[in-house]
């Protein structure tokens, strides 16, 4: 793991946070399981806390980035499928976080590399892992703070 920074909300970082507490509180109390099951559980829990502690330790919490329409994380992306004309609109962030309703992109994913830095109307291109190349364009970059995703009453007028 490298020592980036990682862009979280503050609903994302509480949840990490209670997440790992209970990690850490449980114990392995399967006694159906085989010893070899148990000991797999254990590896995967300690990896799982581990990850957690390196994305808190990493935090960035609820700092949005510039209203500057650059793609980075902690932005909402709105991308256009050029091969398609289909739309979608997603936060670049991380995924080992729920980030309430909205789709989220890794900055680490094939689409997310592709559009850290891009400007609105800058088409970027990606490689599947099926080996064929998508072309995007970037219609919009917000900072996640001031999306409706940040804050869906707002957007009902409950705000």
């Amino acid at each position: 793991m490298t020592n980036r920074r990682t862009w979280l909300t503050p609903h994302a970082h509480e949840r990490l946070r209670d997440e790992l507490a209970e990690l850490s509180r449980t114990a392995d109390t399967d006694e159906s399981a085989d010893q070899d099951d148990r000991a797999t559980l254990r590896r995967r829990r300690q990896d799982r806390i581990r990850e957690i502690q390196h994305l808190l330790a990493n935090a960035v919490v609820g700092e949005d980035p510039p209203d500057d329409g650059i793609a980075e994380p902690g932005m909402v992306l709105t991308v256009r499928y050029d091969d398609t004309g289909d739309t979608e609109t997603f936060l670049l962030g991380t995924r080992a976080a729920e980030h309430g309703d909205i789709e989220v992109y890794s900055p680490d994913s094939p689409l997310g590399t592709a559009l850290t830095g891009a400007r609105r109307g800058e088409q970027r291109a990606y490689r599947v892992p099926a080996g064929g190349t998508i072309r995007v364009t970037l219609l919009e970059a917000v900072p996640y703070g001031r999306h409706p995703a940040a804050n869906p009453g707002a957007a009902q007028g409950i705000g």
